[in-house]
């Protein structure tokens, strides 16, 4: 059996790695991914996705790209469960990053 998901997109925002409780480094990658067809409209559909990376690639890819730039991710699907404010229980999937590629960033300015 396999689970793997390759993805291309642009950044939607930049980086931040946030410490999670048990100390692991954890930064929430949003994408954005065009669709390679048209919709009925004639417009290309985009799907946004958020991907989870750990560690040295969160800290990685939040120091050397930014809004806007392009990634290449190769991960996982993982499903967890949330629970919602009334107390109901769901599924949601999550892209785990195992590999991230930078496909184009601008260097960063010098402050």
């Amino acid at each position: 059996m396999l689970n793997q998901i390759i993805l291309v997109g642009r950044l939607t925002r930049d980086i931040t790695v946030n410490k999670a409780e048990n100390g692991v480094k954890v930064a929430t990658i949003p994408i954005a991914v065009p669709r390679s067809f048209k919709n009925v409209e004639g417009v290309y559909d985009t799907d946004f996705i958020d991907c989870v990376a750990f560690d040295i690639i969160a800290e990685n890819t939040s120091e050397y790209c930014s809004k806007g730039d392009i990634v290449g991710i190769k991960g996982r699907i993982q499903t967890k469960v949330i629970e919602l404010e009334d107390g109901k229980k769901e599924n949601k999937l999550e892209i785990i990053c195992e590999k991230i590629t930078f496909l184009s960033s601008k260097p960063k300015e010098e402050e």
